[in-house]
């Protein structure tokens, strides 16, 4: 009852010493809007359960229940809109499943005295993307096409260019670090004005990759 109870409150933030904050506007906003998913998770077994391995595995199972519904409303969304599946995939579907990694990554960025945690979690989420979130299905459909005689083909028309360009600025982002690293002394935090130039540096290479990645894919470059 204590996680279902706490899932209805709306809880604001701490401050260095340990203080809550009181819950602003934006906090009551995103309670309203995620108000259900809360309260679903909030069944998720307690964690000093067995050991924590039905928490784990129910964690899982949920998450992997709203990913595949954030995938088919991101399809859905770019079929009525008229939106190639490749374009849909870098912007809706992908904005869909990184938005919750962005969060936990801002709490541990918060919460954390060093930037490990935030980087490494952005990190391990998105080699888990690309090397099981991508191997295991094409496993599984290598091995179904391999016992029914049937031929399993991928397009790669504008892979190369996707690969190379998000290769371009994934460098490009890693210099920044080494610079806020060397003249900030941190990859997160600094003055007021170091943080939002850098944040808009980083949203500017997702424009430019979105856009490039789009204009190829309606063959406009």
């Amino acid at each position: 009852m204590g996680q279902i109870r706490s899932a209805m409150t709306v809880g604001g933030d701490e401050d260095e010493k340990g203080n809550v904050i009181p819950p602003s506007m934006i906090d009551y906003l995103l309670h309203f809007i995620s108000f259900f998913w809360k309260v679903l998770f909030a069944f998720v077994p307690p964690k000093n359960i067995l050991g924590g391995w039905p928490a784990f595995v129910t964690s899982l199972v949920l998450i992997g229940v709203l990913t595949a519904l954030v995938e088919q409303l991101g399809t859905l969304i770019g079929c009525v809109l008229n939106i190639k599946a490749s374009v849909a995939g870098i912007t809706i579907i992908a904005l869909g499943t990184s938005v919750p990694d962005t969060f936990a990554s801002r709490t541990a960025a918060l919460q954390d005295k060093h930037a490990d945690a935030a980087i490494g979690n952005i990190t391990g989420s998105n080699s888990v993307n690309v090397f099981l979130g991508l191997g295991l299905p094409w496993v599984i459909k290598t091995i179904y096409c391999q016992v029914n005689s049937e031929v399993f083909e991928v397009s790669t028309d504008g892979l190369d260019l996707a690969v190379i360009l998000f290769t371009s600025v994934g460098t490009v982002c890693i210099i920044l670090l080494i610079i806020r690293r060397t003249f900030v002394g941190g990859e997160l935090g600094g003055k007021t004005r170091t943080k939002y130039l850098s944040s808009g540096f980083l949203t500017l290479l997702w424009i430019i990759y979105v856009l490039v990645s789009s204009l190829k894919a309606y063959e406009i470059i």
